[in-house]
């Protein structure tokens, strides 16, 4: 039994899981800094982000020996669950800062629209790897678009518009990933610039509009919306090269930064880690994603290999948008940082498709040296 275990570990892409595991240390450094920002440090949100990580390492190793084939025999099912799950949350769940999105018991919440990213994934590598030759017919990308569309409407009812923006990306960078038709792809879009300028009109929340507003011209309420961007730009910008240091960070430690844990926790890295810091958390990023794309491109199976670009996308596009909330070249939209931002359901579920990446990877290994 041992030797089987330590046989499983030495077939892990250990780029993968560390570069990973760096990018929960940054973030934990984070949060811990900013527990001492309070008058008495409170800690307890530092030691919930712990236990969540240990959570998910324990999800982690059990999905990895899991044979990865089998999810997506149930791929109907984690469609319908995420239905369900979001249909749920609406009628039971908790409202916090406006959006009803949580499942609270005690003093932990979870958040389902992560578990539903996950479930989504799985549902369209089934579909697309299943469909890919008839990908050329508009139906079944419409179909797939339809699909996705459900779950982004019951999402955007929370309001979660961040959620709703990166299960969008998903399906669209799978269907690019998939190989649509050229002028399939302009419908796509065509339809896409007229559903933004209806939800424009009739979708999107009063305060979801300031904020793409403020994006366009922070100074038009620098003390209203625009003060949450002013002053992570202040702190990514007050870093230089090495940083303030963990715990001295003006803007984050007399909480002029706002949700500094999640939203803006690039800003509190930026400011008491300097550039050397951001320099690293890139690098990681980028290592990550390279690892992922490489390994992709040797997967034999279409479903693995559609779960890892889709993965692959889910984070990169989380990244890149928080990043560019936090030095103000996106709206502000809620997007936290993949592994880094305080979060347990993100960072559980994120552990989980981890998992079964590197399920993925070490079974195809396998089946090149057989």
């Amino acid at each position: 039994m041992l030797k089987r275990v330590l046989t499983h570990f030495q077939q892990f892409d250990w780029i993968v899981w560390a570069t990973t595991l760096f990018l929960v240390c940054f973030g934990l450094a984070a949060i811990y800094s900013i527990a001492l920002s309070r008058e008495v440090p409170d800690f307890f949100n530092f030691k919930k982000q712990i236990f969540s990580l240990a959570i998910g390492i324990v999800l982690l190793i059990i999905f990895s020996s899991i044979d990865y084939k089998i999810f997506k025999n149930y791929y109907i099912i984690f469609y319908i669950l995420s239905v369900l799950i979001l249909v749920a949350v609406l009628v039971f769940g908790r409202t916090i800062r406006g959006t009803t999105g949580w499942f609270s018991y005690g003093g932990f919440s979870f958040q389902p629209v992560e578990l539903v990213k996950l479930f989504l994934l799985i549902f369209l590598a089934k579909y697309f790897s299943d469909r890919s030759r008839e990908l050329k017919r508009f139906r079944y990308v419409l179909a797939s678009g339809i699909f996705t569309a459900i779950l982004i409407v019951l999402v955007l009812l929370q309001p979660d518009l961040g959620s709703a923006i990166i299960l969008f990306l998903a399906w669209f960078g799978l269907i690019l990933i998939a190989g649509i038709k050229r002028s399939h792809l302009l419908l796509i879009v065509g339809l896409g610039i007229l559903v933004m300028i209806v939800s424009w009109f009739f979708v999107l929340q009063p305060f979801q509009k300031d904020r793409v507003l403020t994006f366009i011209d922070p100074s038009r309420d620098a003390l209203g919306r625009g003060y949450n961007l002013t002053q992570s730009i202040i702190a990514v910008g007050s870093g230089n090269i090495l940083g303030r240091g963990l715990g001295f960070g003006s803007q984050s430690q007399l909480r002029f930064l706002p949700e500094s844990q999640t939203d803006f926790i690039f800003a509190v890295i930026a400011e008491e880690l300097g550039l050397l810091g951001v320099f690293f958390v890139f690098a990681f990023f980028v290592i990550l994603f390279y690892k992922i794309l490489r390994n992709a491109r040797e997967i034999n199976d279409d479903f693995g290999m559609f779960f890892s670009l889709g993965f692959l996308v889910i984070i990169f596009s989380q990244a890149v948008i928080n990043i560019g909330m936090n030095i103000g070249l996106a709206p502000i939209t809620g997007i936290t940082l993949p592994f880094v931002s305080y979060g347990g359901s993100s960072l559980i579920v994120n552990l989980m498709a981890v998992g079964i990446l590197e399920s993925i990877f070490i079974r195809n290994r396998k089946a090149e040296i057989i």
